[in-house]
């Protein structure tokens, strides 16, 4: 099921249907917080009046001409500047196939730069989102050539690939600041673990790398397991709570969210905004078996409906 899905979400044709479908749209809203930036932000304040941090998201991926990229960029500078304006405690996160990278590198890497600047500017950071196995390369060396000139510009590491380990320890060397999430793509098995138990060994491998690195770094998963194992380490190792977070998404695990505020722990919460929101609504669907239950239950009449316990 978890294949069928992330193939579904590529599907061109599906789209539309499912994005007009007002079933889907109301269930679509637990995962993304709207389609406007005032949507985002209000969602941003209410992360930010429980204690928590955010990212916010506009979604969007794959541009395929110039004038999308340059359009999706000069959003992103009007993102920081509402984030500063309305104080939240924000920063931001990005596709670089948004910022045109399928037309070619050199225009990515000029648009990005102006971003990261920006936010420079006004004392923020810009997290650059890893996507499919297609890109890891590409973004792995445009974030290096960021880094370069900006300190406050960091990627995403995906704990599925077997090349992570090799990319963690590269990236470490130039100082940067990663986010470890497990990979929420359909990836073969020449490049990628298959198996979940695989998968987690490597999270785990992997975390305690970033941890130990003296670099604050963001700890992605609302796995309890995971969660656990972080714990334990840092724990073990006297890593202080300051000095790393954990990263959940918006609208997934809120009573987990919670828990680990009220143990003391920073947490930032992914928000996701805007129309382009049906590949990862999809992705999201894919992941937990819980999401996919809660939207197929909200396809049904409400009199046919299972009631809860």
């Amino acid at each position: 099921m978890r294949s069928f899905l992330l193939h579904l979400s590529e599907n061109k044709r599906l789209a539309p249907l499912i994005m007009n479908n007002a079933v889907s749209r109301r269930v679509a809203r637990r995962f993304v917080a709207g389609e406007t930036l005032d949507d985002a932000i209000e969602a941003g304040r209410e992360v930010n009046r429980t204690k928590r941090s955010a990212s916010l998201d506009l979604l969007g991926e794959n541009v395929s001409d110039e004038a999308g990229a340059r359009h999706a960029a000069e959003d992103y500078l009007t993102i920081f500047d509402r984030i500063a304006r309305e104080k939240l405690d924000a920063n931001v996160s990005l596709k670089l196939t948004q910022l045109g990278l399928d037309l070619g590198a050199p225009l990515c890497q000029e648009l990005l730069e102006g971003i990261v600047a920006h936010a420079a500017e006004l004392g923020n950071f810009v997290r650059i989102d890893m996507e499919g196995s297609a890109y890891t390369q590409r973004t792995v060396e445009i974030t290096r050539r960021a880094r370069t000139k900006h300190p406050n510009v960091g990627t995403v590491m995906q704990a599925y690939l077997y090349r992570a380990e090799q990319d963690v320890k590269d990236l470490l060397s130039a100082g940067c600041r990663m986010r470890l999430c497990k990979g929420a793509y359909k990836e073969p098995p020449d490049i990628a673990f298959q198996k979940k138990r695989d998968v987690d060994a490597n999270y785990i491998k992997l975390m305690e790398m970033l941890l130990s690195s003296g670099i604050y770094h963001g700890i992605a998963t609302h796995d309890p397991p995971m969660i656990q194992a972080a714990k334990k380490f840092v724990r073990e190792r006297n890593i202080g709570r300051e000095l790393f977070e954990f990263q959940m998404l918006y609208g997934i695990r809120t009573d987990l969210q919670q828990q680990l505020v009220r143990e003391g722990y920073r947490l930032r919460v992914y928000i996701p905004y805007g129309t382009d929101w049906f590949p990862y609504f999809m992705r999201r669907l894919a992941e937990r078996p819980a999401n996919l239950v809660f939207f197929l239950r909200n396809l049904m009449p409400q009199s046919t409906r299972p009631h809860d316990e």
